[in-house]
């Protein structure tokens, strides 16, 4: 300190007694000369930190091979970090060099004071986005996207910062800014009304796991229909299947209803629910030739054999029984195709027999026939594949119809009513 204030004095006297400047022009080139030293200083330590500091801590990470370092060097936190090297050589330097000139060392201070208050909120930021990339690569960011969570926290932190700034410029205690808050509160509500619904909205799809990346959802009041490629504070893009992207104000999400496929893709099965429809007809009891052919499929033989034993041979010796007349119990084409169904999907690997609904059921008639719901679980949820198990099983029942004297109903095409007129004619 007493070499600084030695070459304080002998710059004077030599801008003073050589020069031949007055002792304020003296003083006001002394500043000036200090000032542009210090920055030189300032600058030259800066330097140095990049190029040796910095350099040797991205060597280090490298070998490390740590994911912590890597997102810190690719968020640029070291570099942030640095330019406080700068700030404290200012800051001591001109502690030293101006410590007869209080108004200039209070310009400098406070000029330090907001440097130092933007590389912080710049540091913090950089922290955050290295531990949302940390949490993005666990497995638990999968169940609990927190990048809006993330946001809120910067949104926070970068207005405290704003009221530092404003504490420092103006000389006053940030109480004294915070305190004042409340009573803008009411206008606040109003002006940022739409954005202050996106936050809390945005933190309620976070914390309650309404929406995670990578789900599929459906809304159609905003046109989207696929999955989701981001959670942020405000808004939920969704990238729908013909590769458009929909964005969507996150307390739409909370207000309105939406689908969330993420159920069925967690359960490891997809819904089939389909209906075949029956010409009535087509509907008929089996006779013995009937009954005869179906025995010769493999998947009918024990139901047919069961059911025959259950109903027994007719015991109404005095009524007729040629032609399987209503005196007595029998075999209907549409419930024996009912059985086949349930035997033919019970042996399909890909289905779900016990965990999940296995259901082949009649519906009640309508004017488009008599309905065969297939209600079953898929156990690969992806939609290629899915889509491909449940064409092959249509095509196969629909194919099948025909040995059980079932038709599909199908309303009349030109080619059909055309036919019928030539037959006319």
């Amino acid at each position: 300190m007493n070499m600084i204030f030695d070459f304080k004095e002998k710059l004077l006297d030599f801008l003073g007694d050589r020069l031949q400047l007055s002792e304020e022009n003296s003083s006001v080139a002394y500043l000036a000369l200090a000032t542009v030293a210090i920055l030189l200083v300032a600058w030259l330590s800066n330097f140095l930190v990049k190029r040796f500091v910095l350099k040797f801590i991205r060597t280090l990470t490298e070998k490390t091979k740590t994911k912590i370092g890597k997102y810190l060097i690719e968020e640029k936190f070291f570099h942030r970090v640095s330019h406080l090297a700068p700030a404290f050589i200012i800051s001591t330097l001109s502690a030293l060099a101006f410590a007869k000139s209080p108004t200039f060392t209070s310009l400098i201070e406070t000029l330090v004071n907001l440097y130092l208050v933007f590389i912080g909120l710049w540091v913090i930021d950089a922290v955050i986005n290295t531990g949302l990339k940390l949490y993005q690569h666990s497995e638990l960011s999968s169940k609990l996207p927190l990048k809006g969570v993330c946001q809120a926290v910067k949104i926070i932190i970068n207005s405290s910062g704003v009221i530092f700034i404003l504490s420092i410029l103006l000389d006053k205690s940030p109480l004294y800014f915070f305190s004042g808050l409340g009573a803008l509160t009411a206008v606040l509500l109003l002006v940022f009304k739409d954005a202050i619904l996106g936050l809390v909205a945005g933190i309620q799809l976070s914390v309650n796991n309404m929406v995670r990346h990578g789900d599929w959802i459906e809304m159609p009041k905003y046109g989207a229909d696929g999955d989701v490629i981001e959670v942020s504070l405000t808004t939920v893009k969704v990238q729908n299947w013909d590769k458009t992207i929909t964005s969507i104000p996150a307390h739409a999400l909370v207000s309105d209803a939406f689908k969330n496929w993420r159920g069925m893709s967690e359960s490891g099965g997809r819904r089939i629910k389909r209906s075949l429809f029956i010409d009535l007809s087509s509907i008929k009891f089996l006779g013995e030739s009937d009954l005869t052919e179906l025995k010769k499929i493999s998947l009918l033989k024990d139901y047919l054999n069961a059911k025959l034993e259950e109903i027994g041979p007719n015991e109404e010796d005095d009524l007729p029984n040629e032609g399987f007349c209503l005196n007595q119990r029998n075999l209907t084409n549409i419930g024996t195709f009912r059985a086949y169904c349930l035997a033919y999907l019970g042996a399909n690997p890909s289905i779900h027999k016990e965990d999940m609904t296995f259901l082949v059921r009649q519906l009640a008639p309508t004017e488009k026939g008599v309905p065969i719901e297939i209600y079953v679980f898929v156990k690969d949820t992806r939609w290629v594949h899915y889509e491909g198990i449940q064409g092959d099983i249509f095509d196969h029942l629909l194919a099948s119809l025909h040995t059980f004297g079932l038709r599909a109903f199908q309303l009349p095409s030109d080619s059909s009513l055309s036919r019928l007129a030539d037959s006319s004619n």
